[in-house]
């Protein structure tokens, strides 16, 4: 009885260990980051030229939810310090994201139509306002082109970019 006592100790252990392990396998480390296309009601956008990292080109104003917020309140916050804008009721459009060197980067994407304050260009690079058919011609950020068409389409609302032949390709759902 011993004897059995300690195998089925054994095999209670083992399942237990595959268990975790197998638990282990759906988690990932994610970064959580954010754009909101910012509208005047008269046809413009709120562009911005992101200079100062490896990410450039025109885009819109956005940055990376920090540890603990909430994701409505990261985009208003990043907004503000890149535009000098507040934003109100922004509204969820979709998901873009992309896994690279083990991360999970998601960026929730919104759209707004209210806004105060004063507009000024910060670190981050210039901003202003532009109508959307411009802004498409200009030197966009990797991946603009995916994120304008989720923001004028009411029927896509993720993208995953994937890599093919060393270079990242979106699909969209």
């Amino acid at each position: 009885m011993k004897h059995y006592k300690k195998k089925r100790a054994d095999i209670n252990k083992r399942v237990r260990r595959f268990l975790n392990q197998h638990e282990e396998q759906k988690t990932e480390t994610v970064c959580f980051m954010n754009l909101c296309m910012v509208e005047d009601g008269k046809g413009n956008v709120l562009a911005l030229d992101k200079v100062n990292d490896s990410y450039t080109g025109t885009t819109f104003p956005g940055g990376h939810v920090e540890k603990g917020e909430i994701f409505t309140d990261a985009v208003i916050r990043e907004v503000y310090e890149e535009t000098g804008l507040t934003i109100e009721n922004p509204l969820f459009c979709g998901v873009y994201h992309w896994n690279k060197s083990g991360i999970h980067h998601v960026i929730f994407l919104y759209k707004a139509d209210q806004y105060s304050g004063i507009l000024h260009s910060s670190e981050e690079g210039s901003v202003y306002w532009i109508p959307l058919d411009e802004l498409k011609e200009k030197e966009l950020a990797t991946g603009m082109e995916y994120v304008l068409k989720m923001m004028e389409s009411a029927q896509i609302n993720e993208c995953y970019m994937h890599l093919e032949d060393g270079k990242y390709v979106g699909t969209l759902y």
